[in-house]
């Protein structure tokens, strides 16, 4: 329990390092004559990164921890790698170059996936099977917790030096991944585990793509269609409190899910989040009133938050045992995928078209309902599968 709640504390820090970074880019990039036109694409070439390096460190990782038996030294220094360049960043831009600028966000996208799929191989191997869901419940909750304060962040922070900011985020989470490795090594050097399961048939690319479709309804759902859903009923002004709706959906249920997760299994759990999920996202575009639009929110928030622990107790279940990074990086690199999509959407003026915005309305519901059927195809183990 102690383990899972420090690794919570690490995805909210890295989510909050994330929103840091997102809320300073531009200025960042004015700084050494970046037009603003530029910045998404930054955003898109972090996301590209991401994508393959949360593979690519979830399966360095698994190699790692089968070789050497300790993980968390390693984590603890590619973070502090990740952890200077996010430092350097506004100093970077205080030189005026744009490319040392560039070059150090390439670094710290890079480095910052040792935070994602190598804590679920740790939380994979000290955890009991039974115990996964739960533990998956707190990993995620910390991520809530972040996404819940990024709009009162985005206007706290507007006028602030970003040394500051940039520097309480470097630190922290250095610190918490000291601690985990600190942790790791007052473990025994083969951890118990219960009988072990029989090996592994693989990753089903049932449960892989519907990975991409959640991961694009989301972001469609969240990022895209929200805050315009929002503004037919609220001022500008107002959605600094009503965006966290989704997110407090999300954190309020997550963790008793998990007991339905443990009950039902993780594929089964994806689906039925994604079926309310898709529910959710055609009352939010239908609604004609700003009441029944938080609360449809809020029912939205809350599938999601089903989804993703249950594609994590999942992705740690197919995993099991010495494949955990493999499967969680598959995950998390194909939800960057799906963010890649989204930024790529907007860089594309898509969403101001208005042959476009109907599609937009319905295309979370329907990607939801598309990613569910494959969730529960994928609950039957269909072939074909990666290994």
């Amino acid at each position: 329990m102690g383990r899972a709640i420090t690794f919570s504390a690490l995805q909210f820090l890295l989510a909050l390092t994330w929103t840091v970074y997102v809320i300073f880019l531009p200025k960042l990039a004015a700084e050494v004559g970046l037009a603003k036109n530029v910045v998404p694409w930054l955003l898109l070439l972090d996301q590209a990164i991401f994508a393959v390096m949360d593979w690519r460190l979830g399966m360095a990782a698994d190699r790692i921890a089968m070789a050497m038996g300790r993980l968390g030294k390693w984590m603890a220094l590619v973070t502090a790698v990740s952890c200077a360049a996010f430092l350097l960043l506004p100093f970077a831009a205080m030189t005026g170059s744009p490319w040392l600028l560039i070059a150090l966000t390439i670094v710290w996208s890079a480095t910052s996936s040792a935070l994602r799929a190598p804590p679920l191989v740790l939380l994979g191997r000290y955890t009991p099977a039974p115990q996964q869901p739960w533990a998956a419940g707190l990993f995620l909750f910390g991520l809530g917790v972040a996404g819940a304060i990024a709009p009162f962040l985005t206007v706290a922070l507007r006028d602030i030096d970003a040394r500051l900011p940039f520097a309480i985020c470097s630190l922290t989470l250095i610190a918490t991944t000291l601690a985990i490795a600190s942790g790791e090594q007052r473990q025994p050097a083969k951890p118990p585990v219960e009988k072990p399961p029989a090996p592994a048939s693989g990753v089903p690319v049932a449960f892989l793509a519907a990975i991409v479709l959640l991961g694009l309804g989301f972001q469609l759902h969240f990022a895209v269609n929200s805050a315009p859903n929002y503004l037919r009923f609220a001022k500008p002004a107002e959605l600094e409190q009503l965006m966290p709706v989704f997110w407090i959906g999300f954190n309020l249920l997550i963790l008793p899910a998990s007991l339905l997760t443990k009950r039902h299994g993780g594929p089964f759990m994806m689906a039925a989040g994604a079926l309310v999920g898709a529910v959710a996202a055609v009352a939010v575009a239908q609604a004609g009133t700003l009441r029944f639009l938080v609360a449809a929110q809020f029912v939205a928030g809350a599938a999601w938050g089903c989804v993703m622990m249950s594609a994590l107790s999942a992705a740690l279940a197919m995993g099991r045992t010495g494949r955990e990074g493999f499967a969680t990086g598959a995950l998390w690199s194909l939800l960057a995928v799906a963010t890649f999509t989204r930024i790529a959407i907007v860089i594309a003026q898509l969403p101001q078209q208005p042959d476009f915005k109907p599609l937009l309305a319905w295309a979370p519901a329907v990607l939801w309902l598309a990613a569910g059927s494959l969730a529960a195809w994928s609950s039957r183990e269909a072939r074909p599968a990666i290994a």
